[in-house]
């Protein structure tokens, strides 16, 4: 457990715009996926619907544009994970730090909105664990 990188607060803070810029578009890409899910399914229930089969060319084009976020989401995740930080809620904007605090590993804990990092918990703890930084 303690082999991994821990953050100071100053460290975990500097990598705050760059995190934001990813979480930001991340969580777009997430709500557009969210429609053409929508969209894939209306389209699904209509052509099961009416026992006619509609032209496959519409739900494709969805299909791939959903294939194409996903994969934009996943790369963002693994660009913010490569950094050592852990996403905990791409809706929420949730962020953790690993941190070393009196001696063992806590979470630094950031969401979306917020100006700075104010909060940590224990690992175990989760968000609703948040303590106020002293």
């Amino acid at each position: 457990m303690h082999d991994m990188k821990t953050f100071t607060l100053a460290e975990a803070e500097a990598m705050l715009p760059r995190i934001r810029d990813e979480l930001l578009a991340m969580r777009e890409h997430k709500r557009q996926l969210d429609a053409i899910r929508e969209d894939i399914a209306a389209l699904a229930r209509r052509a099961t619907g009416n026992g006619h089969a509609h032209p496959a060319g519409g739900a494709e084009r969805e299909r791939l544009r959903a294939q194409s976020l996903v994969d934009m989401l996943n790369e963002g995740l693994a660009r913010i994970s490569a950094l050592g930080v852990e996403v905990k809620g791409i809706d929420e904007g949730l962020v953790d730090w690993p941190h070393e605090r009196d001696g063992h590993v806590v979470y630094l804990c950031w969401r979306l909105g917020e100006e700075n990092i104010a909060w940590w918990h224990e690992i175990e703890a989760g968000f609703a664990g948040r303590q106020p930084l002293e």
